[in-house]
């Protein structure tokens, strides 16, 4: 750490994953100064993405060290490591000449083409993170892309749910019938909370919402595309809520695409860096690969101060961080928000060419355990999301999690996508790991606010809610993340605001702004000679 870095902040955040990143960037946007340090040498903690070398490291180093928050890791290759044939014996000499002879060797080749998310999430596109980025200016740091399909599990096959209005009409998997019954529940839906639509159905509260669609007499398909792809509930899951997740659903229809969700470009690390450029743009200092030896707590002065790399002594009013990166004395060992996740790389994609027509882009499936106890959250990745190589998928499964065999948790949904049927993507890779949160120690200081580890959610919505509970904790008097101008909008002290717009102005437009400009100073010399005419012809005379 350098010799100039200054000794006292108003923040030290440890951990530069999403919800500290958040409240890092709130706190340097209202004036406080920050200082955001790291034991890891990348940015986003159990949120970050990396290639497939340094992924399959993590894992390693994961197993080494029970303080991290990725356990339980490992990973295998379904293909030869080198050389050979990695077509499948029963593989006929058409299928061997269509697929291409993977290896591991050819693959990891291409391991910097890989961006293999921890924690994948798909956003609402009129969720709570993407009216935060337009709302703070944060979403010029970062590209999205719609998604392509969402796809749903009915008798053993994949049906692409239909979502906008002409995917209704144009959908193959649905009767005449059923696509009437389709659009007039989504429109039922569309208006729940108004005054007409509570009246006609006030009977249905305190029930659950599979109740009222078996009541609306829809389809079994219909019931399973809303179930499990509109609303995403279960059984249990209240009438009200049920009916607030389809409508959720349908507000963010046609904002961004004919899908109602967006994925970040380059795999969803990209995230908490956003915060991280902004926090950085307004003063907030980053120091990455450094180790933090010691908290020390002073009470009666209500500061705070970390040991960094056993040497060097720095002070603030309050610390937020992930309770990994805090000493062991200061958290306990009870689990928290754990989940399972697997990795899997493959060379084809789900369902037949139809489903994976363009490539596949960005599909999305939700899927029950047979029992229908349990949900896991499957995303499939290509080429177009910037995350995979070409003429290869990645695909992200995740569940909560049950125990400390990822795999194990993972066994019953593995099933049901990466059967033996023709369907099924081929698998060259594969890997299970746990992500991991802890507790903050019960005796711990107010002075030092620990942020929760990824949620089983497939938006951030809750993470967003942990990180502004914090900031308003901290700062109750300031608006989180207000909105950040854009350069062309700052003004340095001294600059002339007016030249600095012209700057914006295309050509033609500045030599218009001068002629007027020119025009105008004749004007006001040709005004002056009149009203100093009189004086003059006075002095004359």
């Amino acid at each position: 750490m350098d010799d100039d870095l200054p000794k006292e902040f108003d923040l030290i955040v440890i951990g530069t994953g999403f919800p500290e990143s958040c409240v890092a960037a709130a706190a340097s946007r209202v004036g406080k100064t920050v200082l955001h340090i790291d034991p890891n040498e990348f940015y986003g903690g159990s949120w970050a993405s990396f290639n497939l070398d340094a992924f399959n490291a993590l894992l390693a180093e994961g197993n080494a060290d029970n303080s991290k928050e990725i356990r339980n890791g490992k990973f295998e290759w379904h293909i030869p490591l080198e050389g050979g044939d990695s077509a499948e014996e029963s593989a006929s000499p058409d299928e061997e000449n269509k697929q291409q002879q993977w290896t591991a060797e050819k693959v990891l080749k291409l391991s910097r083409k890989f961006n293999l998310d921890l924690c994948p999430k798909i956003l609402y596109s009129s969720g709570d993170l993407v009216q935060l980025l337009i709302s703070s200016n944060i979403c010029r740091y970062a590209e999205f892309r719609a998604i392509d399909r969402i796809f749903t599990q009915f008798e053993g096959k994949l049906l692409t749910v239909p979502c906008s209005r002409s995917d209704v009409f144009n959908t193959k998997d649905l009767s005449i019938v059923e696509k009437r019954l389709l659009m007039k529940f989504l429109t039922i839906c569309l208006t729940y909370g108004e005054d007409k639509c509570e009246e006609d159905m006030s009977e249905f509260k305190g029930k659950t919402f599979i109740e009222y669609l078996r009541e609306q007499k829809v389809t079994e398909k219909i019931n399973k595309c809303v179930m499990q792809a509109i609303a995403m509930t279960s059984e249990d899951t209240s009438f009200e809520e049920g009916m607030e997740r389809t409508k959720k659903f349908l507000k963010s229809l046609g904002r961004y695409g004919n899908t109602p969700f967006i994925f970040p470009m380059y795999g969803c690390g990209e995230i908490p860096q956003c915060f991280c450029r902004l926090c950085a743009v307004f003063g907030g200092i980053y120091c990455l690969k450094r180790q933090i030896n010691a908290v020390n707590v002073d009470e009666s002065a209500q500061t705070v101060s970390i040991e960094v790399d056993g040497q060097h002594q720095v002070q603030a009013k309050n610390i937020v961080c992930s309770t990994s990166n805090l000493p062991a004395s200061m958290r306990s060992e009870n689990p928290k928000n754990c989940l399972s996740r697997g990795i899997f790389i493959a060379s084809s994609a789900l369902g037949n060419f139809e489903l994976s027509s363009c490539g596949g882009g960005v599909s999305l499936l939700r899927l029950i355990s047979p029992d229908g106890k349990r949900e896991a959250l499957l995303v499939q990745l290509s080429h177009y999301s910037g995350t995979t190589p070409k003429e290869l998928f990645t695909f992200h499964l995740t569940t909560t999690a049950l125990s400390d065999n990822p795999q194990a948790d993972l066994e019953a949904f593995t099933e049901q996508v990466f059967s033996f049927s023709q369907e099924s993507p081929r698998i060259l890779y594969s890997a299970f790991f746990t992500i991991t949160g802890l507790e903050l120690n019960a005796a711990g200081s107010s002075l030092i606010q620990a942020t929760a580890p990824p949620f089983y959610e497939l938006d951030y919505d809750k993470s967003i809610q942990d990180a502004r509970n914090i900031f308003s904790k901290l700062y109750a008097d300031q608006e989180f993340l207000p909105r950040a101008p854009d350069p062309e909008e700052i003004v340095i002290d001294g600059e002339d605001p007016k030249a600095l717009s012209e700057q914006q102005l295309p050509d033609d437009l500045k030599a218009q702004l001068r002629e007027i400009e020119k025009f105008a100073e004749q004007m006001d010399i040709a005004e002056m000679n009149e009203e100093n005419k009189p004086a003059e012809e006075a002095m004359e005379s």
